[in-house]
């Protein structure tokens, strides 16, 4: 697929993921996703074949750090960087998928979450040992602490849904993840 269909892809992700986080998963239509890009039924069924197959790659996308670590980037500034976005998506409930995420789970689709989960989990144990390895993080168990930050965060995440969070809560969840992990 040429750079023209891949921007087209994800101008069609992107709508996509506001109509998932503001309706669900169950709510949305092809004919939504056609309204809200501009893209005829044929435009868009050329990219995808239904909404299970455009939430799905949704799901699959991935914070990338393991480029940023093979460039040797400073630990420290990837995990910042991934604080700054976490403390934006507990903050902005209208863009949490958390509702379209429970919905799709119910469908029977229980290995794609154990798959992404897995992968999420992967992601911050590589960061962990790349900087527990560079001594810019404390020495930690990382399987045990890559799981108290994905489960942390994604038990914010889920509530965001149904109850407000003040900048606190995003906060204490930033400044909970450093002092585990940051050397005073």
């Amino acid at each position: 697929m040429g750079n023209k269909g891949e921007k087209t892809k994800e101008k069609i992700r992107q709508a996509a993921y506001l109509l998932f986080a503001q309706k669900g998963f169950k709510a949305v239509t092809m004919t939504d996703i056609c309204e809200r890009t501009g893209l005829s039924r044929g435009g868009l069924y050329r990219y995808y074949s239904g909404t299970e197959q455009i939430f799905s790659e949704i799901l699959s996308e991935e914070y990338v750090i393991a480029d940023r670590i093979e460039r040797q980037e400073s630990a420290k500034t990837i995990l910042e960087d991934m604080l700054e976005a976490i403390r934006h998506e507990i903050m902005d409930k209208e863009l949490s998928l958390s509702l379209a995420i429970y919905e799709y789970a119910n469908l029977g689709n229980e290995e794609f979450f154990t798959n992404i989960n897995d992968r999420a989990k992967k992601r911050w144990i590589n960061l962990l040992n790349y900087g527990i390895e560079t001594k810019e993080f404390k020495a930690v168990d990382t399987e045990q602490i890559s799981d108290l930050i994905l489960y942390y965060y994604q038990g914010l995440r889920m509530w965001s849904r149904v109850i407000s969070f003040d900048e606190q809560a995003a906060e204490h969840y930033v400044k909970s993840v450093r002092q585990l992990l940051f050397r005073e």
